[in-house]
């Protein structure tokens, strides 16, 4: 008997690690939504020599970090004749707090007017 069937690697079993664009298939999402993901420590992961790999385990995980459920009270959804009637008959009026959004300026037109200023 030698010393390497006593410690041979087949009797270890090793999990699958899977590749970002294997879980991004499975997942139907973008290769790099699966690293960004990663990268951001949003979803777990492996690191093995600087790649992102992921277990079986990882996937559940991911699966079940982004599930969404119903709330318990759900009530039934309104009638979408119904909800463009009430759109039309709300109030437009404003509060005090309610603060108004305002575009900014180009960035074109903030260079010119720094460029007229300062000749």
């Amino acid at each position: 008997m030698s010393s390497h069937s006593r410690h041979s690697v087949t009797d270890v079993t090793l999990p699958h690690l899977f590749r970002p664009a294997e879980i991004a298939k499975a997942l139907g999402c973008s290769e790099w939504w699966v690293k960004e993901q990663a990268r951001r420590r949003r979803i777990p992961f492996t690191r093995v020599g600087g790649a992102y790999r992921f277990t079986a385990e990882h996937f559940a995980e991911i699966v079940c970090a982004f599930e969404e459920r119903p709330p318990e009270h759900h009530a039934p959804a309104p009638d979408v004749g119904a909800a463009a009637s009430s759109r039309q008959a709300r109030p437009t009026r404003r509060t005090s707090t309610e603060v108004r959004l305002q575009a900014k300026r180009p960035r074109r037109a903030v260079r010119r007017d720094r460029a007229l200023a300062a000749a």
